[in-house]
């Protein structure tokens, strides 16, 4: 039996999924693209997993791209397939319903740049590459690059990564607000797993609450975003969680949240 291209393995209730095609700096063909769907919707499901961390194997690539052998060879009509099937990857991570970290061990470029947007939050190492350089390909990109980089950075990030295609380092990633933050490589896994845990021990029902509203907030006129969040608000007062998280509060202790 040919080995899955996405490892798995839990660690409490926090779940790491590592693309493991190092030979290949973990390019994404479209084995790979539907391992981690796969991958994600069973972390979606798991009840014992509140927070989902993604990395790459090997010591230089995050994901160094899509694969370029297997997609030179595309005709139109698969292309269009296969940018779709990135983009409901892609889509499927930006609306798990648990937060979801990338952690940038390396190049994430093309393709790897559009998996680390998706997710909720972005922790690159020092020597991280980032971009979008399908233009010198002859191509755009095609998993949601131009859209979740204009949302995340602003046109002018947006234009410069996309029309260019030159990567940038972690330092000007985190300056654009491409990454939430940069740390020594050999700190790069204790930070990020330091993250996951403080995740962890949160409220489940309220952080899906603020995931879907962020979400929302961004596709949609503020008003509409605003009477989201009065609901989600309202809702969350219904949970054994919130009186959980009150009650701690009043008494000076550490709450015990069981999602629910």
């Amino acid at each position: 039996m040919t080995a899955s291209p996405v490892q798995r393995r839990d660690a409490d209730s926090v779940r790491v999924l590592t693309i493991d095609r190092p030979e290949r700096l973990n390019a994404l063909d479209r084995d790979t693209l539907e391992a981690l769907d796969a991958a994600f919707a069973a972390a979606a499901d798991d009840p014992q997993v509140r927070v989902v961390v993604l990395t790459g194997a090997g010591p230089k690539a995050f994901v160094a791209g899509a694969d370029i052998a297997q997609m030179a060879a595309l005709t139109p009509i698969q292309a269009h397939e296969f940018s779709t099937l990135g983009q409901r990857l892609m889509r499927r991570i930006e609306r798990l319903p648990k937060p979801v970290i990338a952690m940038v061990n390396g190049y994430a470029l093309g393709g790897g740049l559009e998996l680390a947007m998706a997710c909720h939050l972005r922790i690159a190492a020092d020597m991280a590459r980032l971009g979008q350089p399908e233009v010198n390909l002859g191509l755009i990109p095609g998993f949601g690059g131009t859209q979740r980089l204009l949302r995340l950075a602003g046109r002018a990030a947006a234009l410069e990564l996309c029309l260019l295609g030159t990567p940038i380092d972690a330092a000007r990633a985190l300056q654009l607000g491409v990454v939430n933050r940069v740390v020594a490589a050999a700190e790069l896994e204790a930070e990020t797993m330091s993250v996951a845990a403080q995740l962890a021990a949160a409220a489940p029902l309220a952080l899906r609450g603020i995931l879907d509203a962020v979400l929302a907030g961004g596709e949609c006129p503020i008003e509409e975003g605003l009477q989201f969040e009065t609901a989600r608000f309202g809702l969350l007062f219904a949970s054994e969680d919130m009186r959980e998280g009150s009650a701690a509060f009043l008494e000076k202790r550490k709450p015990q949240f069981r999602n629910r």
